[in-house]
Order: C-alpha cells, then structure tokens, then sequence
C-alpha cells in the first residue's frame, strides 16, 4: 500500500531546484543590469572622446573591482559561475576602455 505523503527528501529537492533557479535569475537579472550600465558610458566616451565629467579615480576603482570579480568567476570551484565572469568580462574591458582615454586626454594630450 503506498503512502499519500510526499518523502521529506522530495519535497528538499524540489525546495533547493527553486532556490537555484532563483539564484540563476537574480544572477542573469543583474548580469544585464550591470552590462546595460557601464555600456553606454563606455560607448559614449569611445564616440565623443570627451571624459571632462568623469573621475579617474573612480573608473580605476570600478576596473579593478569588475577584473577580481571577473577572476572569482572564473576560478570558482567546483563549476565556473558563468554570469559572473562573464559580466565582468565585459564590464573590467569597458571600464579600462573609458580609463585609458581618459588618462590619454587628462595627460597625454597635446
């Protein structure tokens, strides 16, 4: 005769399927957000060359935060957690974009 209750290990399962799932939608969620941010900065800096509101110190700052957690994705055992590599991939390559012309028109320009 079988049981009508659901095995408490069913029910843990299915809990920690929604959990992940939740997990991965945040991540993507903020993935886009993240990539949707620094993307028109950058574009704009790269078509106006102009960089007057922008500080240095900041961009440097943002760079280097987007490469460290660019390497916590990547080097995450036991699986790569791709939605943070690969935001940050994309955020650390444009925010040393904006820093580099930046650094180009505050002291190297003619």
């Amino acid at each position: 005769m079988a049981s009508k209750t659901t095995p408490f290990f069913v029910l843990h399962k299915n809990r920690i399927m929604e959990q992940e799932l939740l997990y991965e939608i945040c991540a993507y969620t903020g993935s886009i957000a993240m990539i949707l941010g620094y993307l028109p900065q950058a574009f704009q800096t790269i078509r106006t060359r102009n960089t007057d509101g922008i500080s240095l110190p900041a961009f440097l700052m943002m760079a280097i935060g987007s490469f460290c957690f660019m390497l916590q994705g990547f080097v995450h055992k036991p699986d790569i957690i791709w939605s943070i590599a690969i935001t940050n991939l994309i955020t650390t390559i444009c925010s040393w974009v904006v820093f580099a012309i930046k650094m180009h028109n505050d002291y190297f320009k003619d």
